[in-house]
């Protein structure tokens, strides 16, 4: 298939969120932002902690040789150590600067781990509902995404997903606080899942990746803990960013973790450094990493979210939308009250309110709520959810 026509149906695929967030700007434009409740894009709405802001101006004045030159691809070495040194803290792993990759977000992190892992036809396990552009990033390196459901209450399906690995599978992919869902696998889950991937790799005779997506790791709610993957299994690769826990999206900045234990480490980590160079990334932003490598451990007041899931999960129960409450992340994914989610968001739609059908997650019959917004937007919104609940009263 031409590139053109394989790009083309790429963005047919991918064009939930986007759709909806430019129905949206169609919307406010003709009935006015505030009369718009916009729950399409996960767009954090809290400001960057103070301190981000005081220690960025002070990287950014402060008398620096070379502070704006070329640096190792892998990223500052004094940043890696400071990501080092708070992972052994964070997650209970002894890790070097040697590594940590800084890169261009989350995003990038995973094209980069694509780039060093797959071999053209292999193949990347990951649960569903997923975040669709997964799909495409393996797809920039010659893999593909094959999915497995998760369990009734989104934990994942460790035999679903046994049985789909085979010798061309590279890896398994998870996202943890999870988006949509909002889920957090438990660390009773994530021993049953290693488990699983040691006895495939003794099968298949190959070392199948566990690579966890980790950007809603600090935004987690009810005391729940997000276990550590690197502490639980030899072959991981941890990526984040940035962009939710210091709340700067639109800077792309994150790191890739490798377990210093995964097989042939220091030939992968050398390979992930050279795809990050030949991505056309070559490094991540100099002025972010010298601000990030000085905040770890430093977030948002994830209490702030949690206080919107809240607002937003007694209005909706007070309806009857049913829904498992989110343990972390900044979405809510409910089920439809009528089996074709895409015309429920329809229904929405008509009530001023965005909603992305499940379907663009991998999980029709559900739609997603993106609750990083303004209390208002939620408190304002819920009699129109009541609205487009009882427009469907004769179908339930």
């Amino acid at each position: 298939m031409p590139a053109a026509e394989k790009i083309a149906r790429f963005i047919e695929k991918s064009s939930w969120i986007r759709k909806m967030f430019e129905e949206g700007a169609i919307l406010k434009a003709k009935y006015g932002a505030e009369n718009v409740y916009d729950f399409s894009l996960g767009n954090p709405n809290l400001d960057p902690p103070q301190v981000f802001t005081e220690t960025l101006i002070k990287c950014i004045t402060e008398k620096t040789p070379m502070k704006h030159g070329y640096m190792p691809n892998a990223g500052y070495p004094e940043v890696r150590r400071s990501v080092a040194r708070h992972l052994k803290g964070e997650q209970g792993i002894d890790l070097t600067e040697n590594e940590i990759i800084m890169t261009c977000g989350a995003g990038g992190g995973l094209n980069v781990i694509f780039k060093a892992i797959l071999n053209p036809g292999d193949i990347v396990l990951c649960p569903a509902p997923y975040f669709v552009e997964y799909e495409f990033y393996a797809d920039n390196h010659g893999g593909r995404i094959e999915t497995a459901p998760c369990l009734k209450d989104f934990d994942l399906d460790i035999d679903g997903l046994a049985s789909r690995v085979t010798p061309k599978t590279s890896a398994v992919l998870i996202n943890s606080p999870n988006n949509p869902t909002g889920r957090v696998y438990p660390e009773k889950t994530i021993d049953n899942l290693v488990d699983m991937l040691r006895q495939k790799n003794k099968e298949t005779g190959r070392a199948i990746y566990l690579v966890s997506d980790e950007p809603y790791r600090k935004i987690a709610y009810d005391g729940v803990k997000v276990p550590s993957i690197l502490a639980a299994y030899e072959n991981s690769i941890m990526v984040t960013s940035y962009s939710k826990d210091l709340s700067i999206a639109g800077e792309r900045i994150g790191f890739i973790a490798l377990n210093p234990k995964a097989d042939d480490a220091k030939t992968l980590i050398s390979v992930m450094v050279l795809a990050n160079r030949i991505l056309g990334f070559v490094n991540a932003p100099a002025s972010m990493q010298k601000a990030v490598g000085r905040l770890q451990g430093i977030s948002v007041d994830a209490r702030i979210y949690q206080r919107k899931r809240d607002m937003l999960c007694d209005g909706l129960k007070s309806i009857g939308y049913e829904f498992l409450r989110p343990q972390g992340a900044f979405y809510l994914f409910p089920r439809s009250p009528i089996g074709d989610e895409t015309e429920f968001c329809k229904r929405l739609l008509g009530e001023k309110i965005l909603a992305v059908p499940g379907k663009g997650f991998g999980a029709p019959g559900y739609f997603r709520l993106s609750y990083c917004v303004d209390d208002s937007t939620i408190e304002r919104s819920i009699p129109a959810f009541k609205r487009a609940w009882e427009s469907v009263s004769g179908q339930r």
